[in-house]
């Protein structure tokens, strides 16, 4: 690019993250270069320094650096974790598209990490016009993820998560006993720095109200598989609760518990088991929607082990 440009937002783009917003405009630039005019404030939205994540409205005034395109420092999704992708696709149609997310693949490019499973299905859908994220899960986390292929879809996404009117449910490996059959957590949670600079969540009465209701399904010695439901989406709202109640995730190295996980591992068990099982809502342009997402076979072995041995551990705190 010659120089600085602006560029109004056209009334069909409003509510895009401005990220999402500069990767499309700037093809060919790297997402590390876009992240990074970002995070350096030469990208300005009404004059003003924003976000990746903040969204724009119609009218706003965007104002882009010149970048040299030359700057390729960004890695394109494998043939391997397409091929991936693909099959992890549940449902497909003119306004949907939900697939079963590999954990260990984050759901965005950005901060590091040069692309996400958006980038990846960009790629693989080269003539969709359209393609975003309804709502987010954790990197380590597998299951369910909703991708809009049209923006009026997005826009009713956005407002049933909102509005809590979204049906996410979760299968989930604590540590411990839960105890009751049902076990309600309650507890606020606020965005706090943890060391390196990345963000978590912590118990706040001051915080974002959020609930989590744990069902216990299957229980051994020291362990409990339970289904958790929940009905606010806070970043990190189960780990955080989990911990909270004094049964983190198992093999969860933010908010787990290190030396009880070291039982696991013999098990076979390298990641945090956490599974987006299933979704479901409802537009008046989809009709009802409820997907399942199957258990993957990594963490469906380790339940087979853990049926069949106990579990030596000492007890968390």
């Amino acid at each position: 690019m010659a120089g600085v440009t602006n560029e109004i937002v056209p009334e069909e783009l409003a509510g895009q993250r401005i990220d999402n917003f500069l990767i499309r405009h700037l093809k060919g630039v790297p997402k590390t270069r876009i992240y990074r005019l970002l995070r350096r404030g030469e990208v300005r939205v009404n004059g003003g320094r924003i976000k990746p994540t903040h969204r724009l409205n119609a009218g706003d005034r965007v104002r882009i650096p010149p970048v040299r395109l030359a700057e390729r420092d960004d890695i394109p999704p494998s043939q391997t974790v397409m091929g991936r992708l693909e099959n992890a696709i549940l449902l497909e149609t003119d306004r949907l598209l939900v697939i079963n997310k590999p954990s260990g693949l984050a759901v965005h490019g950005g901060s590091g990490i040069a692309y996400g499973v958006i980038e990846a299905l960009r790629q693989m859908r080269p003539k969709a016009a359209f393609l975003d994220l309804a709502h987010r899960i954790d990197r380590d986390t597998s299951g369910c993820l909703v991708v809009a292929k049209r923006r009026s879809t997005l826009r009713s996404l956005h407002s049933l998560f909102r509005d809590g009117a979204v049906d996410k449910q979760y299968l989930v490996l604590v540590h411990g006993d839960l105890g009751a059959k049902v076990r309600r957590v309650n507890a606020a949670l606020n965005v706090v720095s943890a060391k390196g600079g990345e963000r978590c969540m912590q118990v706040d009465r001051q915080g974002q109200k959020a609930r989590t209701d744990f069902t216990a399904l299957e229980q051994g010695s020291g362990w409990t598989l339970a289904r958790a439901n929940l009905y606010t989406g806070r970043m990190h709202q189960i780990r955080a609760h989990a911990q909270h109640i004094g049964h983190p995730v198992v093999m969860d190295n933010r908010y787990g518990n290190a030396e009880a996980d070291q039982a696991f591992r013999p098990l076979g068990l390298r990641r945090l088991f956490l599974h987006a099982e299933s979704i479901r809502f409802e537009t008046e342009a989809t009709g009802p929607v409820h997907i399942n997402a199957a258990l993957p076979e990594d963490l469906e072995a380790v339940l087979t082990r853990l049926r069949k041995q106990p579990l030596i551990q000492p007890e968390c705190n």
